[in-house]
């Protein structure tokens, strides 16, 4: 009997060197966090001026921040469809964030076109992302915004096995808003007060809790920062006394005919934003605790650019132009952080442009999944600049064929290398713009390179055929002698007209 033990250690000793070997092979967690109308210049790792972010900066910092990353769309329902099912917008179907008027019949706007009708809910036989997880073996969570149809299209009918206040509105607006009761369908109240984001951040840890030992695949999709503009009252005092320490004031440009907001300094919406780190801060504090970070792909990203034109113009995307609601570049291009320990490189940036269609190859490659034999994807995958090398040219697109309440008028753009074409469908107007030399978008080159021009305006044409994008029509009942439809401010406002800090 004396050798019994020392027979069973020999005979148990491989299988304990074998363990490590079996945890290695487990494939990689997701962790996706998808901020709603956040700005790439609203964080401090981007050059954000008031905000504090510490979270977010501290994840670049230990992964890959791509510098020309883009939603696929200016505003919110397209993009969402898009990094869900890998595809370009139009080819969903979804144009323009659910909620506005679906046909052109139902357009009421004084505007020289009609936009273009779009579907008011993503088909439930899309092959989402959470579908393609599940299949690969992955519990799948949804927590926040979805804003992609009507009850029987949200999470739980589309490959997500929790979902956590995901439902048909665009935003926080039933009940007391960003604070409990929250009047949610989807979300049970939590005491009187409870703020939506620790909140959400607190069901996300609970799924990882709960899941740490096997492969799970956690979609955190804030409602932050978008409106009504809300926020934890010690936060809007910090930087209420931040703005005044630094001496900040609101100053105002002009985008079209909007007023653009210049300068961040808006209390409450930086209390929003810092909220929001600390929401992303909590989840990425779990998955230490649980010793998962190695193993754990962290994915964090945003859906539109900042709102800057209207409902209070909260933010300032300079040096981008523009703002949410705009193809301009402040209202398409995002930040992006990925953290991946096992292949990318803690502190690289990553100038390849890439898009919302990106995520949903990449990660079906990170986890080792195939995409259905008929599957379109759009997209391509991102582990071959993940891991430093490189990827082929190709050409990114944007249609949108609205009129959205920040301004903008419909339009459709195009970027290969470091040109990127606007085409206005008001007027047929054309501007070209060298983005390496003016991110600001002051410098119109169409009429010095028309060859550029016509090759560029081609191979739009022939993506919007293929994809098969709707176009705005002729507006029978347009009168230029009426007030401008666009929602436009007046045009004698001057650029610094001064307005109440909130």
């Amino acid at each position: 009997m004396k050798n019994s033990i020392p027979i069973a250690i020999a005979v148990l000793a491989p299988l304990f060197l074998f363990l490590p070997a079996l945890a290695a092979e487990r494939p990689p967690n997701v962790v996706f966090f998808l901020v709603d109308d956040l700005g790439q210049r609203d964080l401090g790792c981007y050059g954000g001026t008031f905000y504090e972010t510490p979270n977010i900066d501290s994840l670049a910092k230990d992964g890959a921040k791509f510098t020309d990353a883009y939603a696929a769309c200016p505003v919110c329902s397209p993009t969402r469809a898009s990094i869900l099912t890998g595809q370009w917008p139009p080819r969903t179907g979804i144009t323009d964030y659910i909620g506005a008027p679906m046909t052109p019949e139902q357009w009421n706007r004084n505007t020289k076109l009609r936009p273009a009708p779009y579907a008011d809910r993503l088909a439930l036989d899309s092959p989402t992302l959470a579908k393609a997880m599940m299949g690969a073996g992955y519990a799948t969570f949804f927590a926040g915004k979805w804003h992609l149809g009507p009850k029987g299209w949200w999470p739980e009918n589309q490959g997500f096995d929790i979902n956590m206040g995901g439902h048909a509105g665009g935003g926080p607006y039933g009940g007391k808003g960003y604070f409990s009761p929250y009047n949610n369908p989807s979300l049970a109240d939590g005491p009187a007060g409870e703020h939506l984001p620790d909140r959400l951040a607190s069901e996300t840890v609970k799924f990882i809790e709960a899941n740490k030992d096997q492969p799970f695949f956690a979609y955190f999709s804030f409602y932050s920062v978008h409106t009504p503009l809300m926020a934890r009252e010690d936060l809007r005092k910090k930087y209420e006394q931040k703005r005044a320490k630094l001496g900040l004031k609101a100053t105002w440009g002009r985008e079209g005919g909007r007023d653009v907001r210049q300068v961040q300094e808006h209390a409450v919406y930086a209390a929003m934003v810092e909220a929001m780190d600390l929401a992303v801060g909590k989840v990425l504090a779990k998955l230490d605790e649980l010793g998962l970070r190695e193993n754990t792909i962290v994915i964090f990203t945003s859906d539109n650019g900042g709102l800057s034109t209207s409902e209070g113009s909260p933010t300032s995307n300079l040096p981008l132009r523009g703002g949410k609601g705009w193809t301009y570049e402040g209202g398409i291009r995002e930040p992006l952080v990925v953290r991946w320990p096992a292949v990318a490189k803690a502190g690289s940036v990553i100038s390849t442009p890439v898009s919302s269609p990106d995520f949903f190859p990449t990660l079906l490659d990170a986890v080792g999944a195939k995409p259905k034999p008929d599957q379109i994807l759009d997209g391509v995958s991102l582990v071959p600049v993940l891991k430093g090398g490189s990827l082929p040219e190709r050409a990114l697109f944007w249609h949108y064929p609205h009129y959205g309440n920040q301004g903008g008028a419909p339009s459709a753009a195009v970027r290969r290398g470091d040109f990127k074409l606007i085409e206005w469908f008001e007027d047929g107007k054309i501007e070209l713009f060298k983005l390496s030399e003016d991110i600001g978008e002051q410098n119109d080159l169409a009429a010095k390179q028309p060859e550029r021009v016509a090759d560029l305006r081609e191979e739009l044409h022939a993506w919007q055929k293929d994809v098969g994008a709707k176009c705005p029509t002729p507006n029978p009942v347009y009168s230029p002698a009426k007030p401008d439809g666009r929602g436009a401010s007046s045009s004698s406002k001057k650029s610094n007209t001064p307005k109440t800090n909130p």
